[in-house]
């Protein structure tokens, strides 16, 4: 048996057990309680989910099984001492709970390169949508296409104990984490490239691949790709993509099901296609401001007033649970500022960091004015040459695999039931309400 899933078994078999007499014993436990508007509004803020892999804590930002992203920037193992870490080690930790050595990180790139082939037909899949589509419209097809390799879906058919259910799902999980980067990379250069595809380099890690494989050769790209998969891995368990995977899961879907629906929920305006929103909104002002690459500052701000005039919002600021700038926001600028220093785009970001807050502050507009991650994620893609914007959010949901397979694997190993939550008619919530 492999060593990672050996390891698991170690952590998870009595964690699983914990669940378990957790439902059995303390199912009368009162959690809280919540009111019409919470329900009314998106459930937001009620406790409904089991999440293992990461919180969202409001004034740190994301901690990955407890640790924020400044501490994950110094602890996971880089390729080079002065590089970004590296999303092998950030996957370690989020499925076993412990901080992974180099020996580990090595010990998974190689996995997922063994794992990494990728069918024919899902090839086919890709090459038979037209050139109009959009990139996550292919995207949640290949990894439909791909659950002809389903190991849970195979086993289950002919009989699975319950116990072992999470087992399958480790393999499939897996195997589609590793055959991700070469799925992206094959529709990013049919879409973009007139399908001179580049064959994956078996010597390089599963982030510096995709980077290979999407035509970008350099180190710096490579270092990127590595940090952008690293911050975008997960958002623990109520966001829609993570939540939408869960749940068609916990019907027992198997991992290419509930991924492929997962990515559906991402690819819409209020979540992963953000990044490409906030892009398109600064290219709009600087072509009205009409003053080349650089706008003046007082410009900026004027356009920034008449987006709010118009009823509009400021694209990649405010954020429902963060009560201060995005850690990701700044770890990207961090990034940026050490590799890009005197790209334009970059600098009217910068601009927008320091004029957008006070002025959402003052007009109280929203709870909370400051950036999240999509506020600065495209432009530095894009200097860098990667200019597609519509592939942006393909780009986050190879990422997002790495937080939402772990957890899958957590749920199945505790025995996790379909998720059926009960509704009301209108009239329940007015009766109720008195009105």
């Amino acid at each position: 048996m492999e060593q990672l899933k050996k390891k698991f078994i170690e952590i998870a078999l009595p964690q699983a057990a914990e669940v378990k007499n957790l439902l059995a014993n303390h199912s009368e436990v009162v959690l809280g309680q919540y009111n019409i508007g919470q329900v009314l509004s998106g459930m937001k803020g009620m406790t409904g989910l089991l999440t293992v892999t990461s919180k969202l804590d409001a004034e740190e930002g994301i901690r990955f099984r407890g640790y924020s992203i400044p501490e994950l920037q110094e602890k996971l193992p880089r390729k080079s001492p002065d590089g970004e870490p590296l999303p092998e080690g950030l996957f370690h930790l989020m499925l076993l709970g412990e901080l992974p050595s180099h020996q580990d990180v090595d010990y998974l790139s190689s996995d997922w390169q063994k794992r990494s082939f990728v069918p024919k037909h899902v090839f086919n899949v890709i090459d038979s949508m037209p050139m109009t589509s959009n990139p996550m419209t292919i995207f949640s097809l290949a990894i439909l296409a791909l659950a002809t390799e389903s190991k849970f879906q195979k086993a289950h058919q002919t009989g699975l104990n319950k116990k072992d259910y999470w087992d399958t799902t480790y393999e499939d999980a897996m195997n589609l984490i590793a055959r991700l980067p070469r799925i992206a990379s094959y529709i990013y250069r049919r879409l973009f490239y007139r399908n001179d595809q580049i064959e994956p380099d078996p010597y390089l890690d599963w982030a510096g691949n995709l980077a290979h494989m999407m035509g970008y050769q350099s180190e710096e790209v490579k270092r990127l790709m590595r940090l952008y998969m690293v911050i975008h891995a997960d958002h623990e368990g109520g966001n829609v993509s993570a939540h939408t995977n869960h749940l068609v899961s916990s019907a027992l879907s198997s991992v290419y099901y509930s991924y492929s629906a997962g990515m559906s929920g991402l690819a819409g305006p209020l979540h992963g296609y953000a990044n490409q929103e906030v892009i398109q909104w600064i290219f709009d002002m600087i072509r009205e401001i009409g003053e080349g690459d650089n706008p003046p500052r007082e410009k900026i701000i004027s356009y920034i007033y008449q987006t709010l005039d118009d009823g509009k919002v400021v694209p990649g600021y405010g954020h429902a649970v963060l009560r201060k700038t995005d850690p990701r926001f700044l770890v990207l600028q961090e990034f940026a500022h050490k590799y890009a220093p005197d790209n334009s785009l970059i600098r009217v970001v910068d601009t927008l960091y320091e004029v957008v807050p006070p002025i959402l502050g003052s007009v109280g507009k929203i709870k909370n004015p400051w950036p999240n991650v999509d506020a600065y994620s495209g432009s530095v893609l894009l200097h860098y040459g990667i200019k597609e914007h519509t592939f942006y959010t393909v780009l986050f949901g190879v990422s997002r695999a790495l937080g939402v397979l772990a957890q899958m694997i957590w749920d199945r190993a505790y025995g996790l039931p379909i998720e059926r939550p009960s509704s009301q008619t209108l009239e329940w919530f007015k009766t109720k309400a008195g009105v």
